[in-house]
């Protein structure tokens, strides 16, 4: 390096997305061609926190002006939070004391927003931060229709993977629940469920009482069955938030306490299979109705993490990438990066921290919107309109083995945000 240049950093935290590379490639080509040298920091911040500076590597324009074809990090990335300890975020600082850096580039979802807000914060000026938000999971807090980047191409891949199953669910008369990535909001499993037309999507947000039973969630299901068998089919695909296991009934599930937990506090929820759990329930609560049923639990996540970006993710990370590092060659500091029609758009630190938990804000699905309401109309689940329908109502309390009256007493309260859907998928 040169030492008259300016140096700076770029990490990755969280789990991968498609698009990363991307950003990693466009921050490297501006931030060169504007005088200023790059270290790609390996793992996100997990050796900066034990004061090891050994796993950087500078990066060059000649090394990365391809690799935005190409999904995953080529720095890697980790889930270290150096904000659990007062001693790791001082660490860190002093790292990038040691290797010279004053201007760090961070991509990630939340929770690494949230160390960079805190870094930025302890570091009092001694480096710039600028973060660029990343998550397939689409719940960062942004302006309404602006995607992290990610999303859309996580989205393709699943759309494809969900497709291929309804087409196997017709063929043999078979059930898929699928059960999908998004920790707290919904934002995925609905936009793989829209666009796919699957049968029924169940996201945390049409829930407003928490803690909600399990047996809720499982006649929710079961009442979307019947009403698909009562026309004829016997098949149909459900696409499940993962984040449905963080508001379910603890002791539903046998208790949680067993469930290790990340660097952040949260459930590692590949070791709940809500899809397993659900699937188990259903079929034995479909047999007691004198339904028989296959169902099939599939998790459809880990691969499209880090799947080639599609060129709308491609574009898109390019341009965060480089407004990313013109921010910083301008001497701005503590703002996550976001375009709006069309011009890039800081959003300052402080705007992003909820008051009462004191983290990142998270974007949840407005269920209230229009986009919403449409994609409810085109699930099947029950709704206000089959049960004042009394031949309809007699049709599913037939199929069921019950009275009208036990039908409803059982499955008319189950959705409380029944809207009349007549759903065709």
């Amino acid at each position: 390096m040169n030492a008259s240049r300016t140096i700076a950093g770029i990490l990755v935290g969280g789990g991968p997305a498609p698009g990363i590379n991307s950003v990693i490639s466009a921050v490297t080509i501006r931030s060169i061609l504007g005088g200023c040298d790059l270290f790609g920091i390996i793992d996100g911040f997990k050796w900066l926190m034990e004061g090891n500076t050994s796993h950087v590597s500078p990066l060059s324009i000649e090394e990365v002006s391809r690799i935005h074809f190409r999904g995953g990090s080529c720095i890697g990335t980790s889930r270290a939070n150096p904000t659990k300890k007062a001693e790791s975020l001082a660490t860190v600082l002093s790292s990038l004391k040691k290797l010279d850096i004053t201007r760090l580039v961070t991509i990630g979802g939340d929770d690494t927003a949230f160390s960079a807000l805190k870094l930025e914060e302890q570091g009092a000026g001694s480096v710039h931060v600028v973060h660029v938000p990343k998550t397939i999971d689409n719940d960062l807090d942004l302006p309404h229709g602006i995607p992290t980047f990610g999303f859309q191409t996580a989205r393709h891949f699943a759309v494809e993977i969900v497709k291929n199953l309804m087409v196997d669910a017709h063929t043999t008369s078979r059930w898929y629940f699928a059960v999908t990535m998004g920790r707290k909001a919904g934002h995925l499993a609905l936009g793989i469920g829209k666009a796919s037309g699957a049968t029924l999507t169940v996201i945390p947000e049409e829930f407003e009482e928490r803690p909600v039973r399990l047996q809720r969630l499982v006649d929710l299901v079961i009442g979307t069955m019947i009403k698909r068998l009562s026309g004829g089919r016997s098949d149909g695909v459900v696409v499940l938030a993962e984040g449905l296991i963080e508001i379910l009934d603890p002791q539903d599930l046998g208790g949680l306490d067993h469930v290790e937990r990340d660097e952040h506090g949260h459930l590692r929820l590949a070791e709940v299979d809500i899809g397993d759990v659900l699937r188990r329930e259903v079929t034995k609560g479909m047999k007691a109705l004198g339904l028989g049923a296959t169902i099939v639990a599939k998790n459809v996540g880990y691969e499209l993490r880090c799947a080639d970006p599609i060129p709308f993710d491609m574009e898109y990370t390019r341009d965060l990438g480089y407004c990313a590092a013109q921010f910083l060659l301008d001497g701005g500091t503590a703002a996550m990066v976001s375009i709006q029609d069309g011009r890039f758009t800081p959003i300052p630190f402080n705007q992003m921290v909820d008051p009462v938990t004191g983290r990142a804000r998270v974007r949840m699905v407005d269920v209230t919107a229009q986009s919403y309401q449409i994609a409810r109309q085109y699930m099947i689940r029950l709704s206000d309109e089959d049960f004042k329908d009394p031949v309809a109502l007699g049709r599913y309390a037939a199929f069921a083995g019950l009275s009208p009256e036990a039908f409803r007493s059982r499955f008319q309260q189950v959705d409380l945000n029944a809207m009349g859907t007549q759903g065709k998928g």
